[in-house]
């Protein structure tokens, strides 16, 4: 039995921070329909699940420590919650990124959509995929994983480890990288369609300079990228969603 006193308090904090860091940045949870006393809630409910765990461990480091050093550890756990979310964060903002490329390539760029994580606008098509994302994020029960490595993290990164900016940037560098050639193999049917499609209507307005190629040409475009989408939509959200799975089972 885990007996109260003012350094559990302080050790339940410092868990707090690490999670609520994390939740705070991470996909699903941070998103600006999900109201802040909700993410509050949850935050603190997993707090209390895995105190039990780790409160020894974070309480023995405690000990002895003067305010500043226990100052610098709850900035050093909240900054450490906030890595963690924000790797998973660049999964959704490279697909967010190459979707808006997507859309302007098959010529729905002009064409609004309702942003779903961030306060901004974003094309329509954009919209869908990060709304499919999100959905799928939660139906596949991949929140757990979250949490799953949250706790996991404790081993590699204990507390009072203190936050590594070096190590978080070679981090950081290396999920934009693999967060970015994934979302490109997903786009990559549309750029090559964009090329061929805006090389074939410069060639035909070249031999027909009397004709206004393009413009009759823009309709049949929009259509050919909406049938693409159409068959590919499944496939390469499928895609996306098992690169996120497998980065969130092995990191």
């Amino acid at each position: 039995m885990t007996t109260v006193t003012p350094e559990t308090f302080i050790a339940i904090f410092v868990i707090f921070c690490r999670i609520g860091g994390c939740l705070l940045i991470v996909p699903g949870f941070s998103s600006a329909r999900v109201p802040p006393q909700v993410r509050l809630f949850i935050a603190v409910s997993i707090t209390l699940a895995i105190a039990p765990l780790l409160i020894e461990k974070i309480r023995s480091s405690l000990a002895s420590q003067s305010d500043v050093t226990i100052l610098w550890l709850i900035v050093s756990e909240t900054l450490t919650g906030l890595l963690i979310g924000l790797l998973g964060r660049i999964f959704f903002m490279a697909l967010q990124t190459m979707m808006t490329a997507v859309a302007m390539a098959i010529g729905f760029g002009s064409i609004p959509g309702t942003s779903i994580d961030e306060p901004e606008s974003m094309p329509a098509i954009g919209s869908l995929a990060l709304m499919v994302a999100t959905a799928l994020f939660f139906l596949s029960d991949l929140q757990w994983e979250i949490f799953r490595g949250l706790l996991a993290s404790y081993a590699r990164l204990p507390p009072g480890q203190g936050f590594g900016a070096q190590v978080a940037l070679i981090q950081i560098t290396d999920q934009i990288s693999a967060a970015f050639l994934l979302a490109l193999q997903i786009s990559s049917p549309f750029i090559v369609y964009s090329v061929i499609v805006n090389l074939a209507v410069g060639i035909a307005n070249k031999l027909t300079p009397q004709i206004p190629v393009y413009f009759l040409s823009t309709p049949f475009v929009l259509l050919g990228g909406l049938l693409m989408l159409y068959f590919l939509f499944k496939d390469f959200m499928t895609l996306f969603m098992m690169g996120f799975a497998t980065w969130l089972a092995q990191g």
